[in-house]
């Protein structure tokens, strides 16, 4: 076998289809349980718990306990953009599944990527920086310029924490709906964290989607314009 990254050991990890959905129903960002992993794979929660297991000796997820109880997590925001690229290829490539329902327009629309917005408003969002040169493509990552931080400043953004963060100020993430760049790094939880705290937006329980008030739309349209 030749030296170097071992993509196949993650790739069969993500593979199999039981971890495929525990993993993509972390993307939500919260820690869940490994009994409500099992339901959102549809096995048992003794298999959930040999496939949770390999997934944690990986690094692909964190395990915290609280209490008697374990919850589990994504390790980090490079697992939840891998999740996120990887679904982008799918619907690139026209590896989708069946399933629909009424959440789907919502989701499509906005939704939380493990810790940011995507989705038609994460996607706008980005389109937007981008277009006012807040943000500018660096290398292969994104760059913060001075009106972007004096921007980000006046939305009330508190840089000095997120610069203390180990994980990247900016980085773009592939909205598998979409099949374009939304915003991921420190700076994009930050935004939807002010989101909500301004009541544009709140989580729907149990689900990705992010809804947005009409009044919370309407600032968000008038403030990331395209």
């Amino acid at each position: 076998m030749k030296e170097g990254p071992d993509i196949a050991f993650l790739g069969s990890l993500i593979g199999d289809p039981a971890r495929a959905n525990m993993l993509t129903a972390l993307l939500s960002g919260k820690a869940l349980t490994a009994s409500e992993l099992a339901t959102e794979a549809g096995i048992t929660p003794q298999t959930a718990s040999a496939h949770l297991g390999k997934m944690e000796a990986a690094g692909l997820l964190a395990l915290r306990k609280q209490g008697r109880h374990r919850y589990f997590a994504l390790a980090d925001d490079d697992v939840g953009s891998l999740l996120e690229a990887m679904m982008g290829l799918a619907a690139k490539k026209g590896h989708l599944r069946t399933r629909t329902g009424p959440k789907d327009p919502a989701l499509r629309h906005a939704r939380v990527c493990y810790n940011h917005l995507a989705g038609d408003l994460g996607v706008r969002m980005m389109d937007s920086l981008l277009a006012k040169n807040f943000l500018t493509p660096e290398n292969e990552g994104l760059g913060l310029t001075a009106d972007g931080k004096a921007f980000f400043g006046e939305f009330q953004i508190d840089f000095e924490p997120l610069e203390k963060l180990r994980r990247p100020l900016c980085k773009s993430c592939l909205d598998w709906s979409n099949r374009r760049s939304h915003l991921a790094g420190s700076l994009g939880s930050a935004l939807l964290t002010r989101f909500y705290d301004l009541g544009w937006a709140r989580r729907i329980d149990n689900s990705r989607v992010v809804a947005f008030s009409a009044r919370g739309e309407k600032e968000f349209l008038n403030i990331f314009p395209i």
